[in-house]
């Protein structure tokens, strides 16, 4: 039986204890059985859903054998998304505490290339990045891999999804031959594997159930006709009245479409899909994230690498072909030791569809009458929190404390009234109960030399404004 004990594995004493103090007390399955391979310097294919404990089991094997007195690039992480490789880098920030001064770089795309350029030249211990920048990098020749001795493919199946094969290729030949290379896909499909046949050399293969742990998911199916798809996601969401929850569409279109619809009946929505800009979608996640907008609507792609706590309900708007993509939209919710709503919609010509998630599950699912639930009585209530954006942020040297102060101090809040702070670049945004919102603005901008919309944060004027979904 392989031991779930952290101890058990050859991590110094310092490690260890880091490990405890961050709530790591049992490995997860996939940390179980993939980590004596990593530590021993073996090539890995794990196949494991986003949420697994998959970035510790990665994480711990590259800071294990890594040397913080030399200031090369020693490992390169790479994920399809910003928003993966930035909490992918956060956690190994904190992995890293007790290892000394191990530098963690972010290389993604959005973010000006100058800056990232500056941080290459003072060095970095790790690169977590997404294929096309570290490939723009590479062309620039102001990222050198020669000394990368653990290379990891998160998410596989996604980064060749978005059509980042070709710039993968590239940056594994830009890497030493002789280097650990560990691959992690929720999905591991024959085109994927032979595809990535060449970056392996004799890899352990580790898959991990993809399943979802019914005790905590309440998974529900309607069935519904061929029209009124978004009256019947109203219908869910003023019934169920999830703080927070994730629609998923299969296009672009259907998310707009389902958007619109949504907030015609009063509800908090906003879209997200691979066509945005960066900007965009990073405020859109923002707002999702600190509870100013309850439901979101996106495509498989756009939510890939999102983890979104609390998550209260997943809605299937309709059935997934690929009964694994199901699988993975219905594990976003219960996560942790929360309990997670699933709700799927059906039309009569995708029963085939459930039939195969029936055979994959080894069970029939739930049926129930949309009829039976609360009709037109939405009773909607707005997102709780309301989204303040400040013109300053980390090029301005703004932090957090900063602005948590100027909130608990002049705009008369207590600490409970403010959610999270997300700092930028150039921009700060803040989550605020909407019930105290205006308040507290008021409070902030009252007398400011620079007019009404201006607020004082470590003693300089910013310009604010509140955003809505």
């Amino acid at each position: 039986m392989t031991s779930t004990s952290f101890a058990s594995l050859p991590l110094t004493p310092a490690f260890l204890d880091n490990l405890d103090s961050l709530g790591y007390k049992e490995m997860t399955t996939i940390q179980a059985q993939s980590l004596p391979s990593v530590l021993e310097g073996r090539d890995l294919i794990a196949q494991a859903k986003t949420g697994s404990g998959k970035t510790a089991a990665f994480g711990i094997g590259i800071l294990a054998k890594l040397n913080p007195a030399w200031f090369a690039v020693q490992a390169l992480v790479l994920c399809p998304t910003r928003e993966l490789a930035d909490q992918v880098a956060n956690e190994l920030r904190r992995l890293a505490r007790s290892t000394g001064n191990v530098k963690v770089l972010v290389l993604t795309g959005g973010s000006p290339m100058r800056p990232q350029i500056a941080s290459l030249e003072h060095g970095a211990h790790i690169i977590v990045g997404t294929p096309g920048r570290v490939r723009d990098h590479l062309g620039r020749e102001t990222l050198d891999l020669s000394k990368v001795s653990t290379l990891v493919l998160d998410e596989a199946d996604r980064m060749t999804d978005m059509g980042f094969y070709d710039e993968i290729a590239g940056i594994v030949s830009a890497c030493p031959k002789r280097r650990q290379t560990l691959l992690f896909s929720a999905t591991y499909p024959d085109d994927i594997r032979r595809a990535t046949d060449d970056f392996l050399v004799d890899p352990v293969e580790v898959t991990v159930e993809a399943q979802h742990d019914n005790d905590k998911i309440e998974q529900l199916f309607f069935e519904i006709g061929f029209d009124g798809r978004n009256d019947a996601v109203a219908r869910l969401l003023g019934h169920y009245k999830p703080v927070s929850a994730i629609a998923f569409c299969n296009t672009k279109v259907q998310c707009r479409e389902l958007v619109e619809s949504l907030q015609q009946k009063g509800f908090s929505a906003m879209a997200l899909y691979g066509e945005l800009e960066q900007r965009e979608r990073d405020e859109i996640l923002i707002l999702f994230a600190n509870r100013s907008c309850s439901v979101l609507v996106a495509t498989d792609v756009a939510a890939r690498g999102l983890d979104i706590p609390n998550l209260e309900a997943v809605i299937n708007v309709d059935v997934s072909k690929d009964t694994e993509v199901h699988i993975h939209r219905v594990g976003r919710t219960g996560r942790g030791d929360e309990q997670g709503l699933a709700l799927s919609l059906c039309a009569p010509n995708e029963k085939k569809w459930v039939k195969l998630i029936e055979e994959y599950q080894g069970q029939p699912v739930e049926w129930f009458d949309l009829k039976s639930l609360d009709d037109n009585e939405y009773g909607v209530d707005p997102a709780p929190m309301m989204t303040l954006v400040i013109s300053g942020g980390k090029k301005d040297k703004l932090r957090p404390g900063d602005v948590l102060g100027a909130l608990t101090g002049d705009a008369g809040l207590s600490k409970e009234q403010v959610g999270k702070i997300n700092v930028t670049e150039f921009q700060t945004y803040v989550a605020i109960d909407r019930r105290v919102a205006y308040d507290a603005f008021a409070n902030l901008s009252k007398g400011n030399p620079l007019g009404g919309d201006f607020g004082a944060f470590k003693g300089r004027n910013f310009k604010m404004r509140f955003i809505d979904a």
